[in-house]
């Protein structure tokens, strides 16, 4: 991503220039959060923001999204595509996509390890487990049984749904414990893999018995999209935010609790 978000910058400090209008930067994640927040109408919400990318939960607290939780090593989206790879699902539309659907096909829920650690999760190992079980002997890439095979066999579809089913209870988990702590009862998912129908289902499930809400949308507004930049940009605007030449590189590491929200009270 390095080049193409390099080039991007070069036209847009080129635009600026040339039509004298001023260069506002924007952090991603807080995109991803604003065009949430404006779909749904959440108001104070936690926020699991989930991508190939990123996982992290969030709550905002005097202008700035803090962040309370995160992956110690890889996001969910990375996991889940990175799976998808090995058992030899398409990339199209995307892998994340396919594995949802391929886990409403599974029947077993195999044994993978739940690594919570406090407020964060650890997702390499869960990774790691789950690959190592199209290794085993019961494993059948086609999800075909063979002459004399019991009912002792692993298939796909089994190995997407115990992925998913674990990953997002994790999530779940720390994201319930975000609520408490700041005594929020809304939660908002961003991120593509916040798409997913079976987690914004576990979410919901959890959101209601806190008698809270849980506020998701589509992929339309899921996925990385130019408007949620352009919606995140426009509240910096009117807020008299610019961004000098000067200091207009893009930065990887670019944390989300880095932002003033100045926008919000």
């Amino acid at each position: 991503m390095g080049a193409p978000l390099t080039s991007v910058a070069l036209v847009a400090r080129t635009l600026s220039l040339l039509y004298n209008k001023p260069l506002i930067g924007v952090n991603h994640c807080v995109g991803h959060i604003e065009m949430g927040r404006q779909i749904t109408g959440a108001q104070n919400p936690v926020v699991l923001y989930v991508s190939g990318g990123n996982t992290q939960v969030i709550a905002y607290s005097q202008q700035c999204y803090r962040i309370f939780g995160e992956t110690l090593d890889i996001a969910v989206g990375n996991c889940l595509d990175r799976f998808a790879r090995v058992i030899g699902l398409s990339n199209d539309p995307a892998p994340g996509y396919n594995i949802e659907q391929e886990a409403k096909k599974g029947k077993r829920l195999l044994p993978l390890p739940y690594t919570t650690k406090g407020m964060d999760v650890s997702l390499s190992g869960i990774l790691t487990s789950v690959e190592a079980y199209t290794q085993d002997k019961r494993f059948r890439s086609n999800g075909v049984l063979r002459d004399g095979d019991g009912e002792d066999i692993i298939t796909p579809q089994d190995l997407c749904f115990s992925l998913q089913e674990t990953v997002y209870s994790m999530l779940v988990e720390i994201t319930e414990r975000a609520m408490a702590h700041i005594g929020s009862k809304e939660v908002l998912i961003v991120g593509g893999v916040g798409c997913n129908e079976r987690l914004q289902e576990m979410m919901g499930i959890m959101a209601q018995e806190r008698g809270g809400k849980i506020y998701a949308t589509d992929e339309r507004f899921c996925i990385d999209n130019g408007i949620m930049i352009a919606q995140a940009g426009l509240l910096s605007y009117r807020m008299g935010l610019e961004t000098p030449l000067t200091k207009s590189s893009c930065v990887q590491r670019f944390r989300t609790d880095e932002v003033h929200v100045a926008w919000r009270a």
